[in-house]
């Protein structure tokens, strides 16, 4: 058996791979990435490999004789966020050819509305179609309410209610993923991801962890993102759970997700309306009537404005790059027309 056919190798990929890499390279998908090794799929089996840090699962790769990782493909879709902690202001490539990525929304617990409008900016600027996958439905005690509130925050993406437990929504959400497809699954620790892939693969190999009741939190039980074959070509990814989800380069997923606050702007009476107490401010009129809601404006504000500070910083991080290369160029230029110097007089 083709081993690389369970991993979402197509034709449409197999025609990628040699419009891109000469003839002789066999094509790969990453499996698994962790710290310079990766675990990769080949039509022949899977190989662990040493590979560089850029790339990432999900990657299609290309690989020669001996093993090495001659290149990647182009991404169709990169699902990546700002590095935490990295005052350089520097991207975190997370997982690659995703074409749906599933927003996980446990019903266990209180819906955060913000961290769900948050990944949806994030999913939607990945390039994959987002879905919002709410588990542990039997665990709800007010299931419709979160649903219903959920359908509305979600503002047209796609929502299935799903339990592991019992079996619920699993046949639609298996259904949703098509031959050669690969859906990731994004969420919080204890959101009952690895649960859901272990019910939809119908196999225990995903390793799964309570989850503390005094606060909703689970263990990361799973390490890395790593892909998992459905058996009939289409994948499933899962991934750690994360605890914050800083943007990077997020603003056509901003407008997606916020489109309904950006058209406010247009009707602003000041084109340089700073949205605040400025008179004939729509964005003000719409939360004084009701038809905009405070928290929601405040959400997209503080997203904004973190993208607007990340841009700064990339900006001040490009000047000093060109500053430094220009020095280099400068003192390059000033030696050799002193070397130049010297041979004339000489």
């Amino acid at each position: 058996m083709n081993t690389l056919l369970q991993y979402g190798f197509t034709d449409r990929i197999g025609a990628l791979f040699s419009f891109h890499f000469p003839s002789g390279v066999q094509p790969a998908r990453i499996v698994r990435a962790d710290r310079g090794r990766v675990l990769v799929a080949t039509p022949d089996g899977i190989l662990h490999l040493d590979s560089p840090d850029s790339l990432v699962t999900g990657d299609w790769i290309g690989l020669v004789g001996d093993g090495r990782i001659a290149g990647h493909l182009p991404r169709s879709s990169l699902l990546q966020r700002k590095r935490a902690y990295d005052p350089l202001s520097e991207a975190q490539a997370l997982a690659a050819n995703i074409d749906l990525l599933g927003v996980v929304v446990p019903l266990d617990r209180p819906l955060s509305t913000n961290r769900l409008e948050r990944t949806l900016v994030a999913a939607w600027d990945s390039g994959a179609v987002p879905l919002v996958v709410l588990t542990k439905a039997d665990l709800s005690s007010r299931f419709d309410g979160v649903v219903a509130e959920t359908v509305d925050r979600a503002r047209g993406v796609e929502v299935l209610t799903t339990s592991a437990e019992v079996g619920d929504g699993l046949e639609h959400l298996r259904g949703r993923i098509g031959a050669g497809q690969t859906l990731a699954l994004l969420g919080p620790s204890g959101a009952g991801k690895s649960s859901l892939i272990n019910a939809l693969v119908d196999d225990a190999r995903q390793g799964t962890g309570e989850v503390r009741a005094t606060d909703g939190r689970g263990r990361h039980t799973t390490t890395a993102r790593e892909l998992v074959p459905l058996g009939d070509g289409g994948v499933l990814m899962d991934t750690p759970g994360l605890r914050g989800f800083a943007l990077w380069d997020a603003e056509d997923g901003l407008s997606q997700v916020f489109g309904d606050v950006e058209e406010l702007f247009a009707r602003c009476r000041f084109r340089d309306c700073a949205h605040e107490s400025e008179p004939g401010c729509a964005v003000q009129s719409a939360i004084a009537s009701g038809d905009l809601e405070e928290r929601r404006w405040l959400s997209y504000r503080k997203m904004d404005r973190e993208l607007a500070s990340l841009h700064r910083r990339q900006n001040v991080a490009e000047q000093r790059r060109y500053g430094r290369s220009f020095h280099r160029v400068a003192q390059e230029a000033a030696r050799a027309k002193d070397y130049r110097n010297r041979f004339r007089e000489g």
